[in-house]
């Protein structure tokens, strides 16, 4: 061990040795307890322990602490530290406090008292520790307590500098806490005028604060563009020996520039001033010049601080977009680092000039660096920059470059990096779409996707393909010949198939001339493919089946073949054996007319805007420009029925289902917002605060004078609001893990008085409490008019069992007694652990559960018009994982889960099986445990 000098603490030094020479937990918890006791010992018996032995103990209780123990005394001599006048004994004492106090304490007046008098020493080390500590709490309170000394202290004149400095970051980060701690009127010139201060520090702490109060209340602050477009000039036209304590590396106060122009972003345009306008080109020009000449050091340091200020600048130019000097400028300057030995420089670059591209000024600028641009996306070692490249090819992209860049991104796709092959195929389609002058190319250019990537297309892009088939009457002809020779193909992606069913289906008869596609070359070239499909691709094409015996009535008796084959057993899809059975009806009973009328041609689309976009957007938010695709609209189809039968089966019923549901994408964007509070008066404040904290903004009831209160909705849930009636609102936030779980319930008083006596009790036997031991901590016997306390509680799942726990609340209210109780939502499920199978194991695991203990079923009417989206959705929330395709009947929901007990572990299996026809639900529950299976059973029978 290093020799202890000076005011080290030999007695810290040699327990934290001993920790460290400990062999094993135990040896270890074992010392920590001695020590612990002698700490409690000192502190208890020895009244004369002086400043220096008290550190030395707070210290050990810090590193205890820090070591994951917890730590119940000692607080006191924390405080006591605060009114030494050793710096090292208030340090300590601060830390402390900032580490391990509550906000609650009964201790928190005295350590606002001892903060109060070191803001008013005259030593600056002491007023900074008391500024730490206040920021390092960075609580309410404290931002109440102290809302009047901070920015006395920040704008004070006989304030020293580096408390300025501290003042001000210690304000920022109580705005961001509570942001009405800031004073407006005259507090706000002064405030801005702190970007005057001789002292750079200074000035660079109050550009943060400053920043964070214009992104707040833009209008009150704009002041501050003026001083920052001045102070910034004079820092980008000094000398680096100028300003030799903010230098670094040869660069001017490189920190304080950067934020300076992000701080000038807030405004758009920055300043209407014409003089303030030419500073502020005259700085962004000296910027641009600097970058050119040669640099002054060759350590990396110098290029990043000089780049940093560089590429901040840009992002300013490229925010205003009103100087088409400039723009070109920091165009040509981004295209010297495409081809910088730094990868960072080059990804900077391309991002900057995705931004540059869509502005009216540059564009053609960006687009003179195309091939360096189709190298990167190539050529590159890094697959973020080339993603970038891939993104800066797309914003470039016009109607002059468009077949050239969709050509080269096709030719890529094959070797693309399969993270990014999935929004190249968006972006390719889009721009496909967009910049189509011929239609014909279009279809190419979207088969040849499928062809290439078929994995990575989604179902929007061969949606968006047959929409514009079905709308443009002159393409028809040649997208049924191209898609016929595509799926000719050995190897056809099933999305092939989908799209060769669904335009052979409406338009194959406008090829039949052609003996080499007459109509039974291509019934049998779509059905070759029939048994390598999934059933709702197979769907698609019994649908292309029966249109086809409204095209071509000489192929009836083979197409009749096929829908009898599928109509029995053979076909072990229950909907595959409808729709092929009720074809088969429809085949043989109805007349030439009915048919004709029946299986007519889709009927063109409505114009809207193209779901491809939405979806891209939803990918990358915010990297795709707003004005994509506006001019060329996206066809969806109808939803209407004006032809019950026509719409039963009318060409290719699964894509019709699905894009007849295409405005469920409206809000791919996630832009939308929920419906507003109701809630009249404060109570909407405290509403509002509730809500926030949950999350479950959706699921409130806006009426506060009925009392809400379900807890089955938990089941499937571990967030929202629990309760709710005029006086109180309680919400909940869970989280489970393995056997272990721990609850905040937060309680908002909703009145515009306390609530006193305010007391949650937790009913639980103690038969109960060995299945599930329930700890719950206290909470302040008062609740303030409007505000809230949380209650945190953990539980711990000993073995299963079968009811919840009950909190019984009573309060006072106006002096009168109020007392109910509400059931916990901590059902057994939520110790559910999710479990992935294949089909194969779970049938085997299915059948190894079948002893009449071991399972469990029930059969009930649906409470509701049968929902499965919904049902699936419960299950999914339920805590065992949804296995997709496992059941050979797709309506049917299966889920397999381990329940994580202390004793045990318990696996369970599920089986939701709905009869649309009844209205009906058979429930199946397997588990290696008998009283799981009725458990499980009996929550989830009365859920759907």
């Amino acid at each position: 061990m290093a020799p202890v000098r000076g005011d080290g603490m030999r007695g810290l030094a040699v327990f934290i040795s001993d920790i460290r020479n400990c062999k094993s937990k135990e040896a270890e918890v074992k010392r920590i307890n001695k020590e612990l006791a002698n700490i409690r010992s000192k502190f208890k018996g020895d009244k004369t322990l002086d400043g220096y032995q008290k550190k030395k103990y707070v210290c050990k209780l810090l590193f205890i602490f820090l070591l994951g123990h917890d730590i119940d005394f000692g607080h006191m001599e924390a405080v006591n530290l605060l009114s030494s006048n050793k710096y090292s004994e208030k340090q300590i004492g601060y830390l402390f406090i900032s580490v391990l106090v509550n906000t609650n304490s009964d201790l928190i007046r005295l350590i606002i008292q001892s903060i109060k008098n070191d803001l008013q020493s005259r030593n600056p080390v002491h007023v900074n520790l008391a500024l730490q500590c206040i920021a390092n709490i960075g609580s309410r309170d404290m931002a109440e307590s102290f809302s009047n000394e901070i920015p006395k202290l920040l704008v004070s004149g006989d304030t020293m500098d580096v408390v300025k400095q501290s003042a001000a970051l210690c304000l920022l980060r109580l705005f961001r806490s509570s942001p009405d701690i800031i004073p407006g009127g005259e507090w706000t010139s002064r405030i801005i005028h702190l970007l005057n201060d001789q002292h750079m520090g200074v000035v660079t702490a109050a550009t943060s604060l400053i920043d964070a109060l214009v992104k707040r209340n833009p209008d009150e602050y704009k002041g501050c563009v003026n001083l920052a477009v001045s102070r910034l000039s004079r820092i980008v036209t000094a000398s680096y020996t100028d300003l030799q304590d903010y230098t670094y590396y040869f660069v001017p106060a490189p920190w304080l520039s950067v934020k300076l122009l992000r701080l000038l972003q807030n405004y758009n345009p920055v300043t209407e001033e014409p003089g303030v306008r030419a500073r502020l080109n005259e700085t962004l020009e000296t910027i641009l010049n600097k970058a050119q000449e040669p640099p002054k050091s060759k350590k990396v340091q110098h290029s990043n601080a000089k780049n940093a200020v560089l590429f901040e600048a840009i992002n300013l130019i490229i925010h205003s977009d009103s100087e088409p000097n400039l723009l070109v400028r920091a165009c040509n300057q981004l295209g010297q680092f495409l081809s910088n030995r730094e990868t960072n420089l080059r990804y900077l670059a391309l991002e900057s000039m995705c931004h540059l591209a869509t502005s009216e000024f540059s564009h053609e600028e960006v687009k003179k660096h195309q091939e360096v641009v189709i190298l990167s996306m190539k050529m590159e070692k890094d697959v973020s920059v080339r993603q970038m490249a891939v993104d800066l090819l797309y914003a470039m992209c016009d109607r002059g470059n468009a077949e050239e860049i969709v050509q080269e991104m096709l030719n890529y796709l094959e070797t693309a990096d399969y993270s990014i092959r999935e929004e190249m195929v968006l972006k390719v389609a889009i721009l496909a779409e967009k910049y189509a002058t011929d239609y014909t190319w279009y279809v190419d250019v979207i088969l040849n996707l499928i062809r290439i990537a078929g994995d990575y297309v989604s179902e929007e892009v061969w949606y968006r393909v047959i929409q514009i088939v079905i709308n443009r009457e002159e393409v028809q002809g040649y997208a049924a010949k191209t898609v016929f020779e595509a799926l000719q193909a050995p190897a056809c992606h099933e999305n092939m198939v989908k799209v060769g069913g669904y335009i052979l289906g409406e338009f194959g008869n406008l090829i039949a001339g052609d003996s080499r596609s007459a109509p039974l070359v291509q019934f049998k070239l779509l059905h070759s493919k029939y048994h390598l499909c999934s059933p709702m691709t197979r769907a698609l094409l019994l649908s292309t089946y029966i249109k086809f015996i409204n095209l071509f009535p000489e192929i009836r008796s083979n197409i009749q073949e096929v829908f009898r084959q599928h109509s029995n057993l053979r076909s072990a899809d229950a909907e595959l054996q409808q729709r092929a059975s009720e074809y088969l009806q429809l085949s043989i009973v109805a007349s030439t007319d009915v048919l004709a009328t029946v299986l007519e041609e889709m009927p063109s689309f409505p114009e809207r805007e193209s779901s491809i976009l939405a979806v891209l957007k939803k990918k990358k938010p915010g990297r795709v420009p707003e004005n994509e695709i506006r001019e060329s609209k996206s066809p969806n189809p109808v939803s209407n029925h004006q032809n019950a039968n026509s719409h039963h089966i009318n060409s290719n019923s699964t894509a019709s289902n699905k894009l007849n549901n295409s405005n469920a994408h409206a809000d791919l964007l996630g832009l939308s917002t929920p419906p507003a509070n109701n809630v009249g008066g404060s109570n909407s404040n405290s509403n509002s605060t509730l809500i926030d904290v949950l999350g479950d903004i959706y699921g409130t009831n806006n009426n506060a004078n009925a009392a809400v209160y379900n807890t089955k909705k938990f089941l499937f849930k571990n967030n929202g609001v629990l309760f709710e009636n005029e006086m109180l609102q309680i919400g909940v936030k869970s989280e489970f893990r393995q056997n272990l779980g721990r609850l905040g319930l937060f309680y908002g008083n909703k009145t515009q008085v306390p609530l006193t006596n305010f007391n949650p009790v937790l009913q639980w036997s103690t038969d109960e409490a060995l299945k599930l031991n329930v700890q719950m901590k206290a909470v302040e016997p008062t609740l303030e008019a409007g505000a809230q306390i949380q209650q945190l509680l953990t539980a711990e799942c000993i073995e299963d069992y079968a009811d919840a726990p009950t909190i019984e609340i009573s309060f006072r209210y106006n002096g009168t007694q109020q007392k109910f109780s509400i059931k916990l939502p901590l059902s057994v499920n939520k110790f559910f652990e999710p479990t992935e199978m294949n089909a194969e194991s779970f049938f085997a695991r299915w059948k190894n559960l079948s002893g009449e203990q071991q399972r469990s079923q029930k059969v009930f009417k649906a409470a509701q018009p049968l929902d499965l989206p919904g049902a699936r959705n419960k299950l999914m929330g339920f805590g065992m994982q949804l296995l997709d395709q496992v059941d050979p009947n797709p309506d049917n929901m299966v889920c397999a889960g381990i329940i994580h007990t202390q004793s045990q572990q318990v696996g369970c299996l599920l089986r939701l099986e709905p009869n649309k026809q009844a209205q009906m639900f058979r429930l199946t529950i397997r588990a290696s445990k008998e009283t799981v299976t009725q458990v499980i059973c009996d929550l989830l029978s009365d859920q759907f």
